[in-house]
């Protein structure tokens, strides 16, 4: 019969007590040999050298709250934001990157999806970056001399002292000469000229509005201008397109692209491929426009 033997956990002072027990007795001092000290120059640390602490790791997350990562020779940052989306999405907004991923993506596949969309990214955030540096631009002055954007091309401003109120555009020089009375405001010239603009883009859209209809084979209802501040242009169900007259700043093949874009809305209500492949069949351009006005936004233009 074999007894079970209980496992009792060793109390510290007893453990030393027992260890000072079994030590060996001392040695008395004549039978003490001293220990030969190493000549200089040879001596060796009685405890092996610790090894290097290794190199604390790069930080990742920047004070501002922001994310980092380096891709390639470039540190980009960016801001990380949870969703019960299905997809990972980016979106190059004011504060720059925002990455916006399900729950259950792991940093390590956000990380590698920002690295496959780097070109994109990158290019946004120029395109971003340059129309900040025209928004810093000064002002246009509202005075005789001073030039607009129009049909892709600079206008001249000169200004006439009269009684009445006329406004006249000489192709030829590429002036807009308006008149005004002595006592006349910066704010009743600038609604002189935009009053102007506005009339240029209801004749231009409506000479060009049934050239692309024709060649798409679709009839619009009517049309009416916009002053929208993000977008060129609209297009209804049942077929009434707004135009933003901000186009006439631009020339007149992006005014062209922008027609050709709300009118094959009525072939197709949407984006996909099959719509801009019908935006090609009567634009075949259509992408050197369309990158042409994504980088001239309406902050850019003259303000009235």
């Amino acid at each position: 019969m074999k007894l079970l033997r209980r496992q009792i956990q060793p109390d510290p002072n007893q453990l030393a007590l027992q260890l000072d027990f079994f030590a060996p007795e001392p040695l008395p001092r004549d039978q003490i040999k001293p220990v030969a000290t190493p000549p200089t120059g040879s001596i060796r640390p009685l405890l092996p050298t610790p090894p290097a602490l290794p190199p604390a790791p790069r930080q990742t997350t920047p004070a501002d709250g922001k994310r980092r990562i380096q891709v390639g020779e470039h540190t980009l940052d960016y801001v990380l934001l949870r969703s019960k989306r299905r997809t990972i999405g980016f979106l190059i907004g004011e504060e720059g990157l925002r990455v916006t991923a399900p729950k259950w993506v792991t940093l390590g596949e956000i990380e590698n999806a920002i690295r496959e969309k780097q070109r994109w990214i990158f290019t946004k955030l120029n395109e971003r970056r340059e129309r900040s540096v025209r928004r810093l631009q000064p002002p246009m002055e509202w005075r005789d001399g001073a030039t607009l954007p129009f049909l892709g091309a600079e206008l001249t401003l000169r200004l006439r002292t009269q009684p009445g109120a006329a406004i006249t555009h000489n192709l030829a020089s590429g002036e807009l000469v308006v008149s005004l009375p002595t006592d006349a405001s910066e704010q009743q010239l600038k609604d002189r000229v935009l009053g102007w603009l506005q009339q240029q883009a209801r004749e231009t859209f409506a000479a060009r509005l049934p050239i692309y209809a024709e060649k798409l084979g679709v009839e619009y209802r009517s049309f009416a201008l916009s002053s929208a501040t993000t977008q060129w242009g609209s297009c209804t169900a049942d077929g009434k397109i707004r135009l933003n007259w901000r186009l006439m700043h631009f020339s007149l093949p992006l005014i062209d692209y922008v027609i050709a874009h709300e009118l094959s809305h009525l072939r197709e209500m949407n984006h996909s491929p099959r719509f801009w492949a019908t935006v090609q069949s009567i634009f075949p351009e259509f992408e050197d426009a369309k990158r042409a006005l994504r980088d001239r936004g309406p902050d850019t233009l003259p303000i009235f």
